[in-house]
């Protein structure tokens, strides 16, 4: 197929399902692909490490959203990961002689048109390859604005690094596309499956649970004299990082399924979406002012208070609490 037309998102994994079925003729925005994919989550994961602090996540896994849509909207997908670095290159450029546009999931670190003040060790950041010329491939990344190009050296270091969630050179495109849904019935499988995940996740560091449980740690680290001057700073920048410049963040992916809820309760008029949607917002509005005080504290600009971290935390956790009693009424 040709003709693909690049668009800039707020979060790669969306983005980048949002633009592969748009191409293949089912007009979806970013929003609706995030919430039908289920994708909104929350998880304090300390056996992973970035960069020596434990992974916080604020959306579900890389690939859920690929699995997700292709459940919920009858779509076709063939995913493919390599043993062998050539073998999946090789693979790679017969998919684009074919006329394919195929997504990838890479590091950042080895992407060479990210600014080096941008790069880390991130091994789930999806991006679109749409062509190639000579030794470079032409590149739709949705975090920049214009296509950009890679050479195959970097692409090949970037599909196949190592660590934390190693991409082992996945690549993926859909097969076959419906030409449209019953977006109701999609967005009460897509609800439910998520209003599991975070009301009802048995693991204390999942869901509403895990946000509570994040307020506690803060609050013990505060508490430790030997590790308050020393560590938590660190490990409050991480959080910030991880909620707000990793993706599009902990306030981002409140804010985009809350346009998830409207643009559905739009097309069907759903009151009770469109109420979901802004008790939501809200609580993005929360996770910012929690980002915005750690910040201060993490930089001496404020003194550090676990308490009201932890509080903080806890208003976050009561207001997704009451977004998802509601929606599960829907």
């Amino acid at each position: 197929m040709t003709g693909f037309e690049h668009r800039q998102s707020a979060h790669c994994e969306s983005g980048v399902m949002s633009s592969l079925l748009t191409h293949h003729g089912l007009p979806t925005t970013e929003p609706m692909a995030f919430g039908l994919g289920a994708a909104l989550a929350f998880a304090y994961v300390p056996f992973i490490k970035l960069s020596g602090m434990p992974l916080i996540g604020y959306r579900m896994p890389p690939r859920h959203i690929i699995r997700g849509l292709s459940k919920r909207l009858a779509i076709r997908m063939k995913t493919q990961t390599f043993r062998d670095a050539d073998a999946g290159m090789a693979t790679l450029d017969r998919l684009l002689d074919e006329g394919r546009v195929v997504g990838l999931q890479t590091s950042v670190y080895w992407l060479p048109y990210f600014p080096e003040t941008m790069r880390f060790h991130f091994n789930a950041h999806n991006l679109i390859v749409y062509g190639r010329e000579g030794g470079e491939y032409l590149v739709s990344d949705p975090v920049f604005e214009e296509p950009v190009r890679c050479d195959a050296a970097a692409l090949k270091k970037a599909r196949f690094a190592k660590g934390a969630l190693a991409a082992r050179g996945l690549l993926y495109y859909p097969t076959q596309v419906p030409a449209t849904f019953d977006l109701e019935r999609a967005a009460r499988g897509a609800i439910r499956a998520n209003d599991r995940y975070m009301t009802g996740a048995p693991l204390p560091v999942i869901g509403i649970r895990g946000i509570r449980y994040l307020g506690k740690t803060i609050r013990k680290l505060a508490a430790n004299d030997s590790r308050r001057e020393t560590y938590l700073p660190h490990y409050l920048s991480h959080i910030v990082r991880m909620q707000e410049e990793i993706g599009t963040g902990g306030a981002g992916f409140r804010f985009m399924y809350a346009s998830f809820l409207r643009e559905t309760a739009n097309t069907i008029r759903s009151d009770l979406l469109a109420e979901a949607a802004e008790l939501l917002a809200e609580a993005g509005d929360h996770w910012r002012m929690f980002a915005l005080t750690s910040s201060k504290m993490c930089k001496g600009r404020r003194p550090l208070d676990g308490d009201e971290l932890a509080r903080q935390l806890n208003v976050c956790a009561d207001q997704e609490a009451a977004t998802w009693r509601l929606l599960q009424r829907f």
